[in-house]
Parts: C-alpha cells; sequence; structure tokens
C-alpha cells in the first residue's frame, strides 16, 4: 500500500458507533419497514465482503443491521474536511478515499480491511444502476477477494431507489426488502501460485447471477 493510501478506522464498536448505529437503524425502520432474509449467510467471523445491489445513496445504511458486525466503507475523502464529521464517520467505520485517486489506491485500502479480517461493504456494480437487471459486473470485487481470501456476500436490496431517487438529497417513506445470498468462495489459485483473470472473470459472472437473483426475489417481496 502506497504511503498516500494510509488506512484509518476504528475498529471497535464504540458508545459514538453505538448510539449513531442504533439512531440510524430505528430511522431505518420508521421510514422504510424493511425485513431481512439470510442473516445467517454473513460469516461472524474472517474476511467478508459484503456485495450489496446498488440503486440509491440510501443503500449504504442498511447494511448496518444486516449482520452483528461492524460492517467498513469507502468515502470520498472531502466529506473527513469537517473535523466532527470526520470522527463520527471513523466511528460509523467509513475510511477516506482520495477523490480521483487511482483504483488501485482504493483497492489497496479495502485489502488491507480485508486483511485485518472485517467486513467491507463494496458495490460490485461501481456506481449507482438503475433497473431490474444486473449488468456486467467489474471485476474488481472479486479481485479483491483473490488477494485477500474473504468471502463474498451478495445482498439484493429492494426499494431503495424510491426510498431516496437519483439528483434527490431527502429520503423518502419506502417499504424495504434486503434479501442475502449465500457465501461465494473467493477465486481459486487452483495450485498455480495466482489467481488467473479467467478465473476472477467467472467468479464475477457467479456473483452477478447470484446478485440479479436476491435482488429479484426482495423486488418480488415488495408485491
Amino acid at each position: 500500500m502506497s504511503d498516500s493510501a494510509t488506512l484509518e478506522i476504528n475498529e471497535n464498536k464504540t458508545v459514538v458507533y453505538r448510539l449513531v448505529a442504533g439512531l440510524l437503524t430505528f430511522l431505518s425502520y420508521v421510514l422504510y419497514r424493511p425485513r431481512v432474509t439470510g442473516k445467517e449467510n454473513i460469516p461472524l467471523v474472517g474476511p467478508v465482503l459484503i456485495a450489496p445491489i446498488h440503486r440509491s445513496n440510501v443503500d449504504f445504511a442498511f447494511t448496518l443491521f444486516i449482520s452483528s458486525r461492524k460492517v467498513f466503507f469507502m468515502a470520498k475523502d472531502g466529506i473527513f474536511k469537517f473535523a466532527p464529521l470526520r470522527i463520527l464517520l471513523l466511528h460509523l467505520g467509513a475510511f477516506p478515499v482520495k477523490r480521483g485517486s487511482a483504483d488501485r489506491e482504493s483497492m489497496a485500502l479495502a485489502e488491507e480491511v480485508l486483511r485485518r479480517g472485517h467486513a467491507l461493504v463494496l458495490f460490485p456494480e461501481g456506481t449507482r444502476k438503475e433497473g431490474r437487471a444486473v449488468a456486467e459486473l467489474r471485476d474488481g470485487a472479486m479481485f479483491v477477494a483473490a488477494r485477500t481470501g474473504a468471502t463474498v456476500v451478495p445482498v439484493g436490496v429492494g426499494g431503495s431507489e424510491k426510498a431516496m431517487p437519483s439528483g434527490k438529497w431527502l429520503p423518502r417513506p419506502a417499504r424495504i426488502r434486503i434479501v442475502i445470498g449465500a457465501p461465494i468462495a473467493p477465486p481459486s489459485t487452483e495450485g498455480q501460485g495466482r489467481v488467473s483473470r479467467r478465473a476472477i472473470t467467472a467468479k464475477s459472472e457467479e456473483l452477478r447471477a447470484e446478485l440479479e437473483r436476491v435482488y429479484q426475489e426482495a423486488l418480488d417481496q415488495l408485491g
């Protein structure tokens, strides 16, 4: 990891974390009445890459209560410049990534979180998308999984695009359904010493198919 990519996280469930996470969870239940299926699919120990569908800016909030583990996630470094907000974000499990930094720097930080044995939220679609279908994924999630040995868990979130539509800054009441799929093992070296690009691409397609399945199931639960 380069000198410019220094990992700074708070690994403990501090009092601040419990208070803020509890408040966000309470507000989520008031606004969205979420139902979660498959919590048992998230391993309680070891490195885990949680890979949710990405249809809204509020998607990250739903990762706070899908597991008893503390989860970590990336955020643009600009929002860390205000000291009180920086402290709050670090307590919540966020770590800063420089705006415009190379993907490899962001991935180096993600890898470090997983090598420490934590659970990391990483949206495999990259940016927010629209529609029911899940397009071909970037290989970043499975590349990180291969380098760290992290288990990958797909998460479908139905209804979040109505909770905060694109271009809106305030959340709206909506029903949310969350379906957590079966864990996917990281790409294997198969005795080659390193993971081939073909193996990573194949695992990315496996993740894409499972992510689309749990997303459809979450949407179907909405009726």
